[in-house]
Protein backbone atom coordinates (compact mmCIF):
# COMPACT_ATOMS: atom_id res chain seq x y z
CA UNK A 1 0.00 0.00 0.00
CA UNK A 2 2.75 2.48 0.60
CA UNK A 3 4.38 1.76 -2.38
CA UNK A 4 1.36 2.13 -4.67
CA UNK A 5 0.60 5.17 -2.53
CA UNK A 6 3.87 6.74 -3.26
CA UNK A 7 4.00 5.84 -6.60
CA UNK A 8 0.39 7.21 -7.48
CA UNK A 9 1.14 10.50 -5.37
CA UNK A 10 4.01 11.61 -7.67
CA UNK A 11 2.99 10.39 -10.54
CA UNK A 12 -0.34 12.75 -9.98
CA UNK A 13 1.96 15.35 -9.17
CA UNK A 14 3.56 14.86 -12.76
CA UNK A 15 6.75 13.44 -11.97
CA UNK A 16 8.60 10.41 -13.73
CA UNK A 17 8.59 7.89 -11.60
CA UNK A 18 9.53 4.15 -12.37
CA UNK A 19 9.26 0.96 -10.01
CA UNK A 20 10.93 -1.99 -9.54
CA UNK A 21 9.97 -5.07 -7.23
CA UNK A 22 12.77 -7.20 -5.46
CA UNK A 23 12.07 -10.56 -6.18
CA UNK A 24 10.17 -13.13 -8.53
CA UNK A 25 6.60 -11.59 -7.93
CA UNK A 26 4.19 -10.95 -10.98
CA UNK A 27 0.79 -9.43 -9.24
CA UNK A 28 2.46 -6.60 -7.48
CA UNK A 29 4.44 -5.07 -10.77
CA UNK A 30 0.64 -5.56 -11.75
CA UNK A 31 -0.42 -3.05 -9.33
CA UNK A 32 2.53 -0.94 -9.51
CA UNK A 33 1.81 -0.60 -13.48
CA UNK A 34 -1.66 1.08 -12.78
CA UNK A 35 0.11 3.38 -9.46
CA UNK A 36 2.84 4.58 -11.82
CA UNK A 37 1.13 4.62 -15.22
CA UNK A 38 4.75 2.76 -16.62
CA UNK A 39 6.19 -1.03 -16.46
CA UNK A 40 7.43 -2.22 -12.80
CA UNK A 41 10.63 -4.41 -13.66
CA UNK A 42 11.56 -7.26 -11.21
CA UNK A 43 15.31 -7.41 -9.73
CA UNK A 44 16.04 -10.51 -8.04
CA UNK A 45 19.20 -11.67 -7.00
CA UNK A 46 19.14 -15.18 -7.19
CA UNK A 47 17.21 -15.90 -10.51
CA UNK A 48 19.21 -12.35 -11.92
CA UNK A 49 22.75 -12.32 -10.65
CA UNK A 50 24.44 -9.06 -9.38
CA UNK A 51 24.63 -8.00 -13.16
CA UNK A 52 21.50 -9.10 -14.54
CA UNK A 53 19.86 -6.79 -11.44
CA UNK A 54 22.34 -4.04 -12.02
CA UNK A 55 21.69 -4.02 -15.97
CA UNK A 56 17.88 -4.39 -15.82
CA UNK A 57 17.76 -1.03 -13.37
CA UNK A 58 20.28 0.90 -15.78
CA UNK A 59 18.23 0.18 -18.76
CA UNK A 60 14.66 0.82 -17.13
CA UNK A 61 15.59 3.56 -14.35
CA UNK A 62 14.48 7.27 -16.03
CA UNK A 63 17.50 9.35 -15.25
CA UNK A 64 15.46 12.14 -15.20
CA UNK A 65 13.50 11.27 -12.88
CA UNK A 66 12.58 9.01 -9.22
CA UNK A 67 13.23 5.41 -9.21
CA UNK A 68 11.12 2.86 -6.20
CA UNK A 69 12.05 -0.14 -5.31
CA UNK A 70 9.87 -2.37 -3.14
CA UNK A 71 11.34 -5.25 -1.64
CA UNK A 72 9.77 -8.68 -0.19
CA UNK A 73 9.95 -10.25 2.66
CA UNK A 74 11.89 -8.73 5.92
CA UNK A 75 14.62 -6.10 5.19
CA UNK A 76 17.50 -8.80 5.79
CA UNK A 77 15.80 -12.10 4.36
CA UNK A 78 17.05 -13.74 1.69
CA UNK A 79 18.88 -17.44 0.89
CA UNK A 80 22.37 -16.44 1.74
CA UNK A 81 23.62 -16.48 4.75
CA UNK A 82 25.14 -13.32 4.00
CA UNK A 83 22.59 -11.48 2.98
CA UNK A 84 23.27 -10.53 -0.27
CA UNK A 85 20.44 -11.52 -2.19
CA UNK A 86 18.06 -10.04 0.52
CA UNK A 87 16.29 -6.66 0.34
CA UNK A 88 18.83 -5.45 2.32
CA UNK A 89 21.58 -6.42 -0.16
CA UNK A 90 20.14 -5.42 -3.04
CA UNK A 91 19.71 -1.41 -1.52
CA UNK A 92 23.59 -1.87 -1.23
CA UNK A 93 24.12 -3.09 -4.53
CA UNK A 94 22.34 -0.27 -5.75
CA UNK A 95 23.37 2.49 -3.53
CA UNK A 96 19.69 3.01 -2.83
CA UNK A 97 18.58 4.65 0.09
CA UNK A 98 15.76 2.54 2.19
CA UNK A 99 12.56 3.87 3.84
CA UNK A 100 11.51 1.09 6.05
CA UNK A 101 8.08 0.26 6.80
CA UNK A 102 7.25 -0.97 10.57
CA UNK A 103 4.68 -2.71 11.66
CA UNK A 104 3.39 -0.73 14.96
CA UNK A 105 1.11 -3.26 16.00
CA UNK A 106 1.83 -4.61 20.06
CA UNK A 107 4.85 -1.97 19.85
CA UNK A 108 5.99 0.72 21.77
CA UNK A 109 9.49 1.88 22.60
CA UNK A 110 10.70 -1.25 21.81
CA UNK A 111 10.41 -0.40 18.29
CA UNK A 112 13.36 1.02 18.26
CA UNK A 113 14.95 -2.00 18.88
CA UNK A 114 13.46 -3.33 15.87
CA UNK A 115 15.36 -0.03 13.62
CA UNK A 116 17.94 -0.40 15.20
CA UNK A 117 18.66 -4.12 14.50
CA UNK A 118 18.64 -3.52 10.99
CA UNK A 119 20.62 -0.89 11.20
CA UNK A 120 23.35 -2.76 12.57
CA UNK A 121 22.91 -6.50 10.46
CA UNK A 122 24.93 -6.74 7.80
CA UNK A 123 24.50 -5.90 4.75
CA UNK A 124 24.30 -2.55 6.43
CA UNK A 125 21.69 -0.51 4.39
CA UNK A 126 21.16 3.06 4.82
CA UNK A 127 18.11 3.26 6.25
CA UNK A 128 17.17 7.40 6.07
CA UNK A 129 13.53 7.20 7.26
CA UNK A 130 10.79 5.21 8.77
CA UNK A 131 6.62 4.89 8.13
CA UNK A 132 4.77 3.71 10.92
CA UNK A 133 2.43 1.01 9.97
CA UNK A 134 -0.86 -0.10 11.39
CA UNK A 135 -0.40 2.62 14.80
CA UNK A 136 -3.41 2.09 17.27
CA UNK A 137 -3.30 5.43 18.44
CA UNK A 138 -1.78 8.79 19.01
CA UNK A 139 -0.07 7.61 22.15
CA UNK A 140 1.68 4.74 20.72
CA UNK A 141 2.34 6.72 17.45
CA UNK A 142 4.06 9.59 20.34
CA UNK A 143 6.47 7.11 21.65
CA UNK A 144 7.79 4.83 18.80
CA UNK A 145 8.83 8.41 17.11
CA UNK A 146 10.35 9.40 20.20
CA UNK A 147 11.91 6.33 20.67
CA UNK A 148 13.18 5.97 16.86
CA UNK A 149 14.76 9.29 16.39
CA UNK A 150 16.21 9.54 19.65
CA UNK A 151 17.74 6.12 20.06
CA UNK A 152 18.25 5.19 16.35
CA UNK A 153 18.97 8.94 14.65
CA UNK A 154 16.38 8.29 11.95
CA UNK A 155 13.49 10.36 11.12
CA UNK A 156 9.98 9.20 11.31
CA UNK A 157 8.00 10.47 8.29
CA UNK A 158 4.84 9.23 8.49
CA UNK A 159 2.78 7.54 10.78
CA UNK A 160 -0.33 5.11 9.05
CA UNK A 161 -3.46 4.15 11.16
CA UNK A 162 -5.15 0.51 11.13
CA UNK A 163 -7.87 0.70 8.45
CA UNK A 164 -9.69 -2.21 6.49
CA UNK A 165 -9.62 0.41 3.27
CA UNK A 166 -6.10 -0.31 3.29
CA UNK A 167 -5.91 -4.25 2.93
CA UNK A 168 -5.69 -5.40 -0.96
CA UNK A 169 -7.54 -8.74 -0.26
CA UNK A 170 -5.15 -12.00 -1.53
CA UNK A 171 -5.75 -15.23 -3.04
CA UNK A 172 -3.91 -18.75 -3.16
CA UNK A 173 -1.02 -17.24 -5.24
CA UNK A 174 -0.76 -13.54 -3.06
CA UNK A 175 -2.78 -10.34 -3.96
CA UNK A 176 -5.63 -10.68 -5.81
CA UNK A 177 -4.87 -9.20 -9.16
CA UNK A 178 -5.54 -5.66 -10.82
CA UNK A 179 -7.97 -7.32 -13.01
CA UNK A 180 -9.84 -9.41 -10.30
CA UNK A 181 -10.69 -6.49 -7.97
CA UNK A 182 -13.12 -4.65 -8.53
CA UNK A 183 -12.14 -0.93 -8.21
CA UNK A 184 -8.22 -1.12 -8.33
CA UNK A 185 -7.97 1.94 -9.67
CA UNK A 186 -10.45 3.37 -6.91
CA UNK A 187 -7.79 1.62 -3.79
CA UNK A 188 -4.63 2.71 -5.86
CA UNK A 189 -5.78 6.78 -5.91
CA UNK A 190 -6.73 6.02 -1.89
CA UNK A 191 -3.55 4.98 -0.91
CA UNK A 192 -1.78 8.05 -2.60
CA UNK A 193 -4.47 10.21 -0.42
CA UNK A 194 -3.16 8.22 2.68
CA UNK A 195 0.20 8.50 2.50
CA UNK A 196 -0.20 12.32 1.16
CA UNK A 197 -2.68 12.85 4.60
CA UNK A 198 -0.04 10.86 7.07
CA UNK A 199 3.18 11.03 5.37
CA UNK A 200 5.46 14.19 4.88
CA UNK A 201 5.73 13.40 1.10
CA UNK A 202 8.73 16.28 0.97
CA UNK A 203 10.67 14.67 3.10
CA UNK A 204 9.86 10.94 1.09
CA UNK A 205 11.11 12.96 -2.18
CA UNK A 206 14.10 14.00 -0.73
CA UNK A 207 15.27 10.51 -0.13
CA UNK A 208 14.78 9.64 -3.81
CA UNK A 209 17.47 12.85 -4.19
CA UNK A 210 19.61 11.78 -1.51
CA UNK A 211 20.86 8.43 -3.65
CA UNK A 212 24.29 8.69 -4.59
CA UNK A 213 25.21 8.84 -8.29
CA UNK A 214 25.18 5.22 -9.55
CA UNK A 215 28.83 4.75 -11.07
CA UNK A 216 29.39 4.94 -14.21
CA UNK A 217 30.28 1.61 -15.64
CA UNK A 218 29.93 0.19 -19.59
CA UNK A 219 27.14 -1.46 -20.71
CA UNK A 220 27.46 -4.08 -23.13
CA UNK A 221 24.73 -5.07 -25.19
CA UNK A 222 24.14 -8.01 -27.04
CA UNK A 223 23.45 -6.99 -30.85
CA UNK A 224 19.89 -6.17 -31.11
CA UNK A 225 18.18 -8.00 -34.66
CA UNK A 226 15.85 -7.03 -36.84
CA UNK A 227 12.27 -7.25 -35.71
CA UNK A 228 10.31 -9.94 -37.68
CA UNK A 229 12.61 -12.89 -38.45
CA UNK A 230 10.74 -14.98 -35.88
CA UNK A 231 6.62 -14.41 -34.95
CA UNK A 232 6.21 -15.76 -31.55
CA UNK A 233 2.84 -15.88 -29.85
CA UNK A 234 2.17 -15.64 -26.31
CA UNK A 235 -1.08 -16.54 -24.62
CA UNK A 236 -2.19 -12.76 -22.61
CA UNK A 237 -5.22 -12.50 -21.14
CA UNK A 238 -6.85 -12.97 -17.14
CA UNK A 239 -5.48 -16.81 -17.74
CA UNK A 240 -2.14 -16.28 -18.43
CA UNK A 241 -0.40 -12.67 -17.25
CA UNK A 242 2.40 -13.93 -15.98
CA UNK A 243 5.70 -13.07 -17.87
CA UNK A 244 8.66 -10.54 -16.67
CA UNK A 245 9.33 -7.63 -19.31
CA UNK A 246 12.55 -8.50 -19.37
CA UNK A 247 11.85 -11.74 -21.15
CA UNK A 248 9.32 -10.13 -23.78
CA UNK A 249 11.97 -7.08 -24.56
CA UNK A 250 15.14 -10.02 -24.68
CA UNK A 251 12.80 -11.97 -27.06
CA UNK A 252 12.35 -8.60 -29.00
CA UNK A 253 16.13 -7.56 -28.93
CA UNK A 254 16.66 -11.54 -30.10
CA UNK A 255 15.00 -10.54 -33.31
CA UNK A 256 11.27 -11.42 -32.55
CA UNK A 257 7.99 -10.08 -33.56
CA UNK A 258 5.43 -10.76 -30.63
CA UNK A 259 1.63 -11.59 -31.36
CA UNK A 260 -0.19 -11.53 -28.30
CA UNK A 261 -3.32 -14.43 -28.25
CA UNK A 262 -6.25 -14.18 -26.04
CA UNK A 263 -6.81 -17.49 -25.39
CA UNK A 264 -10.53 -17.03 -23.87
CA UNK A 265 -11.51 -15.38 -27.85
CA UNK A 266 -8.82 -16.59 -30.23
CA UNK A 267 -10.15 -19.96 -31.81
CA UNK A 268 -7.11 -21.01 -33.81
CA UNK A 269 -3.50 -19.71 -33.59
CA UNK A 270 -2.50 -16.76 -36.06
CA UNK A 271 0.16 -17.32 -38.35
CA UNK A 272 2.96 -17.41 -35.97
CA UNK A 273 6.25 -19.49 -35.76
CA UNK A 274 6.46 -20.70 -31.54
CA UNK A 275 4.44 -20.32 -29.06
CA UNK A 276 5.14 -18.75 -25.50
CA UNK A 277 2.62 -19.93 -22.76
CA UNK A 278 3.08 -18.17 -19.74
CA UNK A 279 1.78 -18.70 -15.88
CA UNK A 280 -1.26 -17.57 -14.53
CA UNK A 281 -4.73 -18.70 -13.44
CA UNK A 282 -5.85 -21.02 -15.34
CA UNK A 283 -7.53 -22.57 -13.10
CA UNK A 284 -9.81 -19.83 -12.21
CA UNK A 285 -11.33 -20.19 -15.93
CA UNK A 286 -11.24 -23.58 -17.24
CA UNK A 287 -14.68 -23.68 -18.22
CA UNK A 288 -14.04 -21.06 -21.19
CA UNK A 289 -10.14 -22.68 -21.83
CA UNK A 290 -11.47 -26.16 -21.85
CA UNK A 291 -14.86 -24.98 -23.97
CA UNK A 292 -12.03 -23.35 -26.48
CA UNK A 293 -12.12 -26.48 -28.53
CA UNK A 294 -10.85 -24.95 -31.83
CA UNK A 295 -7.95 -23.51 -30.26
CA UNK A 296 -6.72 -26.55 -28.26
CA UNK A 297 -7.12 -28.27 -31.14
CA UNK A 298 -4.79 -25.86 -33.63
CA UNK A 299 -2.33 -25.75 -30.13
CA UNK A 300 -1.83 -29.93 -30.20
CA UNK A 301 -1.81 -29.68 -33.97
CA UNK A 302 0.24 -27.40 -34.79
CA UNK A 303 2.86 -29.23 -32.11
CA UNK A 304 2.54 -32.42 -33.69
CA UNK A 305 3.89 -30.47 -36.89
CA UNK A 306 7.01 -29.32 -34.78
CA UNK A 307 6.26 -26.08 -33.89
CA UNK A 308 8.19 -25.13 -30.53
CA UNK A 309 6.13 -24.34 -27.81
CA UNK A 310 7.96 -22.92 -24.01
CA UNK A 311 5.47 -23.47 -21.56
CA UNK A 312 5.64 -22.19 -17.95
CA UNK A 313 3.39 -23.52 -14.96
CA UNK A 314 0.01 -22.33 -16.31
CA UNK A 315 0.82 -23.13 -19.51
CA UNK A 316 2.29 -26.72 -18.61
CA UNK A 317 -1.43 -27.14 -17.24
CA UNK A 318 -2.74 -25.85 -20.43
CA UNK A 319 -0.98 -28.66 -22.24
CA UNK A 320 -1.42 -31.55 -20.19
CA UNK A 321 -4.66 -34.11 -21.11
CA UNK A 322 -6.72 -32.98 -17.86
CA UNK A 323 -7.33 -30.77 -14.84
CA UNK A 324 -9.35 -31.56 -11.61
CA UNK A 325 -10.13 -28.26 -9.91
CA UNK A 326 -13.40 -27.49 -7.97
CA UNK A 327 -15.24 -31.15 -8.04
CA UNK A 328 -14.87 -30.89 -11.81
CA UNK A 329 -12.55 -32.16 -14.15
CA UNK A 330 -11.93 -30.15 -17.86
CA UNK A 331 -10.72 -31.71 -20.81
CA UNK A 332 -7.45 -29.29 -22.30
CA UNK A 333 -4.69 -29.75 -25.21
CA UNK A 334 -3.76 -33.34 -24.07
CA UNK A 335 -0.27 -32.70 -25.84
CA UNK A 336 1.89 -34.08 -22.36
CA UNK A 337 0.95 -36.93 -20.70
CA UNK A 338 -0.28 -35.84 -17.35
CA UNK A 339 -3.58 -35.73 -15.34
CA UNK A 340 -3.43 -32.36 -12.79
CA UNK A 341 -4.51 -31.98 -9.55
CA UNK A 342 -4.47 -29.18 -7.03
CA UNK A 343 -3.71 -29.21 -3.94
CA UNK A 344 -5.16 -27.37 -0.26
CA UNK A 345 -1.60 -26.00 0.28
CA UNK A 346 1.42 -25.16 -2.50
CA UNK A 347 2.98 -28.42 -4.26
CA UNK A 348 5.86 -26.20 -4.74
CA UNK A 349 7.14 -23.07 -3.63
CA UNK A 350 9.92 -21.11 -3.50
CA UNK A 351 13.64 -21.27 -5.36
CA UNK A 352 14.67 -23.90 -7.96
CA UNK A 353 17.89 -24.86 -8.67
CA UNK A 354 17.64 -27.14 -11.55
CA UNK A 355 20.86 -29.42 -13.25
CA UNK A 356 19.54 -30.09 -17.08
CA UNK A 357 20.82 -33.80 -17.48
CA UNK A 358 20.21 -34.18 -21.83
CA UNK A 359 20.68 -32.31 -24.47
CA UNK A 360 17.71 -30.90 -26.05
CA UNK A 361 16.85 -27.80 -28.77
CA UNK A 362 16.19 -25.90 -25.59
CA UNK A 363 19.25 -26.67 -23.05
CA UNK A 364 22.32 -28.37 -23.00
CA UNK A 365 23.42 -31.14 -20.88
CA UNK A 366 25.19 -29.60 -17.63
CA UNK A 367 23.34 -26.43 -17.74
CA UNK A 368 22.56 -25.09 -14.38
CA UNK A 369 19.38 -22.63 -14.06
CA UNK A 370 17.76 -20.84 -11.40
CA UNK A 371 14.33 -20.37 -11.51
CA UNK A 372 10.83 -19.71 -9.24
CA UNK A 373 8.22 -21.60 -9.00
CA UNK A 374 4.72 -21.27 -7.05
CA UNK A 375 1.66 -23.61 -7.51
CA UNK A 376 -0.82 -25.76 -6.09
CA UNK A 377 -0.98 -27.74 -9.28
CA UNK A 378 0.43 -31.38 -8.88
CA UNK A 379 0.70 -33.75 -11.59
CA UNK A 380 -0.89 -36.68 -10.88
CA UNK A 381 1.09 -40.03 -11.45
CA UNK A 382 3.31 -38.29 -13.73
CA UNK A 383 3.87 -41.20 -16.59
CA UNK A 384 7.38 -42.69 -16.22
CA UNK A 385 7.29 -42.61 -20.23
CA UNK A 386 7.99 -39.00 -20.12
CA UNK A 387 11.49 -37.63 -20.99
CA UNK A 388 12.58 -34.83 -18.56
CA UNK A 389 15.18 -31.88 -18.62
CA UNK A 390 15.95 -31.37 -15.47
CA UNK A 391 17.03 -32.59 -12.10
CA UNK A 392 15.39 -30.85 -8.78
CA UNK A 393 18.53 -30.13 -6.97
CA UNK A 394 16.27 -27.47 -4.84
CA UNK A 395 12.68 -27.31 -5.31
CA UNK A 396 9.34 -29.89 -5.88
CA UNK A 397 9.09 -29.09 -10.37
CA UNK A 398 6.79 -31.86 -11.69
CA UNK A 399 7.71 -34.83 -9.86
CA UNK A 400 9.06 -34.14 -6.87
CA UNK A 401 12.73 -34.81 -8.54
CA UNK A 402 12.72 -33.69 -11.94
CA UNK A 403 11.47 -30.97 -14.24
CA UNK A 404 10.68 -29.71 -17.55
CA UNK A 405 8.89 -32.38 -19.72
CA UNK A 406 10.30 -32.54 -23.04
CA UNK A 407 7.47 -33.33 -25.96
CA UNK A 408 9.03 -32.96 -29.83
CA UNK A 409 9.86 -29.10 -29.77
CA UNK A 410 7.90 -28.42 -26.67
CA UNK A 411 9.33 -27.64 -23.30
CA UNK A 412 6.85 -27.44 -20.03
CA UNK A 413 7.74 -27.25 -16.18
CA UNK A 414 6.82 -25.40 -12.99
CA UNK A 415 9.88 -23.02 -13.18
CA UNK A 416 9.70 -19.25 -13.92
CA UNK A 417 13.17 -18.71 -15.02
CA UNK A 418 14.24 -14.99 -15.93
CA UNK A 419 15.94 -13.79 -19.17
CA UNK A 420 18.63 -12.09 -18.03
CA UNK A 421 20.06 -14.72 -15.40
CA UNK A 422 19.71 -17.19 -18.91
CA UNK A 423 20.83 -15.18 -21.39
CA UNK A 424 21.05 -17.93 -24.17
CA UNK A 425 17.02 -18.40 -23.66
CA UNK A 426 15.35 -15.92 -25.82
CA UNK A 427 18.35 -15.84 -28.49
CA UNK A 428 18.07 -19.64 -28.85
CA UNK A 429 14.06 -19.31 -28.56
CA UNK A 430 14.04 -17.40 -31.40
CA UNK A 431 15.95 -19.46 -33.65
CA UNK A 432 13.94 -22.46 -32.80
CA UNK A 433 10.95 -20.38 -34.00
CA UNK A 434 12.71 -19.14 -37.36
CA UNK A 435 14.01 -22.99 -38.28
CA UNK A 436 9.82 -24.00 -37.70
CA UNK A 437 8.97 -20.78 -39.93
CA UNK A 438 11.61 -21.76 -42.56
CA UNK A 439 10.24 -25.70 -42.73
CA UNK A 440 6.59 -24.61 -42.91
CA UNK A 441 6.69 -22.29 -45.99
CA UNK A 442 9.17 -24.37 -47.70
CA UNK A 443 6.80 -26.93 -47.34
CA UNK A 444 4.16 -24.85 -48.34
CA UNK A 445 5.57 -23.74 -51.41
Amino acid sequence: MVSLGILSHFAGEGERIRSFKKGPDYIDPMWHRIASGNECHNLDPYLMGRDGCIRSFRENSDTSGLSLIEGNHGLHDGMDIDGSDSSAGLAVMLQSPVLLVVDSRNLNRGIAALVMGMQVMPPKANIAGVILNQVRNSRQEEKQKKAIEQLCNVPVLGSIPQDEKLVIPERHLGLTTVGEMAGAERFVKTAAETMAHYCDMKAIRSLFLSAAPFPEQKIIKQNVQEPGMARIGVFRDEAFCFYYPDNLRALRESGAELVFINSFHETALPDVDALYLGGGFPESFFDILSGNRGLLKDVRERIESGMPVYAECGGLIYLCRTAAYGGKTYDLAGVLPFEIGFERYPAGHGYLDLTSTTDSVWFRKGDRVKAHEFHYARALKPDISCSYQFDAVRGNGITGKRDGALYRNVFASFAHLHALGNPEWAPNFVALAEGYGRQIRFSAS
